[in-house]
């Protein structure tokens, strides 16, 4: 498959991979047609889906599979009035029904809009207002149940309503409709061009309304970088990434270039409150050969005793949505034997930047840039800045396969992102003479101390040092007195066995002191049960500094 797409798949090196690494994208490409249908083509009985979850149900799809249900949806859309360029709100969690929507909406041309269990009717109201969507497809939770009803209610635009679980009236059944045999499993009509709209992510939105960032029908090839090159995925073994499917973190591991790899996808879909055990028995169990999981999974983990669990069929390990703590890596790797393979990205992009495996990680660094981007970290003025220098991480190619094309409904903010030079993240980095990229932090994240300028990254890495710590978040907060500006304070998470404790501050700051630079140390230390983060697993600091 890969071969379709590149014209050289292997790589001797970093160097090499950057120079010489290119993507030939074909006219109209589809990945419904192109990749799901080509693959049942080529191997029908080739597995593209294994989907387990807490209530121990265990099935197994086939590209085959996956074709003729996609193709009954497909054709199920199509009486009900769906057609290409209509827009439809999915929020399947992790059911396996949301692959097959997936490619069936690719197929006639509908635009994909991922949805969260935790959007309430008003942001219910919002998607359907500002996207103008004609059709929700929901699982039977009943609380997006309930939101989701009273939201249609007031969205005259809505027409279809479909549930994926029990039966409600009003809705229509989906399981039916995908087990309908009388609906015709062929479906062959190609409508969509490249630059047709396949998908629209709703960002998290942690300081002001989402923004809708729109990707084209090619934004899948951009993901073999993804799957191929950091994630190493393998051809006909597990991938597994733990992700919601509202999160842009799944198409990045559960569906786009695991397929065009011919990687077989694993979904643990599990309910309730995330148990680290559960996961480290399917990981066991299932002989999963490729993992991905935000920092946060991995400290979780790391509570648990790894040891006890037959992990060998473990062969690479990956993580993205947060900057990677050092400590969490040597940890890591002395239980399971793996390095933890850090990316970098965005909703609005495939991998940027990435440890790709020809060179030596640096704990604390991001990696190197991502062929095709052509990433650099540049000043204000747009000038590439020296080694050593603070800048924001910017892509500065034209127009590259995978990255977003626009937010939808908004000329204003397109322009201002696409319109220039280059698309600046607004995210602080800065290189060294090796050319690995190293986090800083948010701009606005950053905090100004007694003339300092911090990013939180340094801070949080060398809090997690701490036995006593699992997670924490490092903010800025007004200094009261007036004189240094901005206090650092962490919000942190203790580790079992621990407690809160004045004594326990005095030396969670003294080990900051001795760890890093001394004027970098939380004067103020608050313990918390949780942090607030968006669904890709990034920490809400505006929300922390708010509260």
């Amino acid at each position: 498959m890969l071969n379709r797409y590149l014209p050289r798949i292997e790589f001797t090196s970093y160097d090499d991979f950057a120079e010489n690494f290119t993507i030939n994208a074909p006219d109209n490409f589809n990945f419904g047609y192109d990749v799901v249908d080509e693959w049942a083509r080529l191997e029908p009985d080739k597995r593209a889906l294994l989907w387990v979850n807490d209530e121990g149900e265990d099935r197994s799809f086939t590209f085959g599979d996956i074709r003729s249900l996609s193709n009954r949806a497909a054709n199920y859309f199509r009486l009900a009035g769906i057609s290409k360029g209509d827009r439809v709100l999915c929020v399947l969690r992790r059911r396996w029904e949301y692959w097959v929507t997936a490619a069936a909406l690719c197929k006639i041309g509908a635009t994909i809009i991922p949805g969260t269990l935790q959007m309430m009717k008003k942001d219910i109201i919002y998607r359907a207002e500002s996207a103008g969507i004609s059709t929700l497809i929901c699982v039977d939770d009943a609380s997006i149940v309930e939101q989701a009803e009273a939201a249609a209610a007031l969205s005259p635009g809505i027409k279809n309503l479909l549930l994926v679980g029990e039966k409600r009236q009003g809705w229509t059944d989906y399981g039916a409709v995908l087990a309908d045999v009388s609906l015709s499993d062929v479906y062959n009509e190609r409508v969509t061009v490249n630059d047709d709209i396949m998908l629209i992510y709703f960002t998290s939105g942690t300081t002001k309304l989402p923004k809708m960032v729109m990707h084209n029908f090619l934004h899948p090839l951009g993901h073999i970088i993804t799957a191929k090159y950091w994630q190493h995925v393998e051809e006909n073994a597990l991938h597994m990434s733990v992700a919601d499917s509202a999160w842009a973190k799944f198409g990045w591991g559960k569906i786009y270039g695991q397929w065009l790899c011919g990687a077989s996808v694993f979904c643990y879909d599990m309910t309730g409150k995330f148990r680290p055990i559960k996961l480290l028995e399917k990981i066991a169990k299932y002989k999963v050969a490729t993992f991905c999981c935000p920092p946060t999974t991995y400290r979780f983990l790391l509570q648990e005793d790894v040891g006890k669990y037959d992990l060998s069929g473990l062969h690479h390990c990956t993580t993205a949505g947060e900057p990677l703590n050092p400590e969490v890596i040597k940890q890591w790797r002395a239980l399971t034997g793996h390095t933890i393979h850090e990316g970098f990205g965005q909703s609005e992009g495939p991998v940027l930047i990435a440890n790709f495996g020809w060179d030596e990680i640096k704990p604390g660094s991001t990696g190197k840039p991502s062929p095709l981007l052509n990433v650099k970290v540049l000043d204000v003025d747009g000038r590439e800045m020296e080694d050593g220098e603070e800048g924001a991480i910017c892509v500065t190619a034209k127009k590259p396969i995978g990255l977003f094309v626009g937010y939808y409904g908004d000329v204003e903010a397109t322009q201002a992102a696409l319109g220039g030079d280059c698309y600046n993240l607004h995210d602080m980095a800065w290189r060294d003479s090796d050319g690995y990229i190293n986090f800083v932090g948010r701009d606005d994240d950053m905090i100004k101390s007694s003339g300092y300028r911090i990013g939180p990254f340094e801070v949080e890495s060398a809090l997690i040092e701490h036995p006593a710590v699992v997670e924490c978040a490092i903010t800025g907060v007004p200094d009261p007195e007036g004189t240094r500006g901005q206090l650092i304070k962490a919000s942190v998470i203790l580790a079992k066995g621990f407690e809160p404790s004045d004594e326990l501050i005095k030396e969670l700051q003294d080990h900051v002191k001795h760890t890093t630079a001394p004027y970098k140390y939380p004067r103020v230390i608050e313990f918390v049960e949780d942090l607030p983060k968006t669904l890709g697993g990034k920490i809400k600091r505006a929300e922390i500094r708010k509260g």
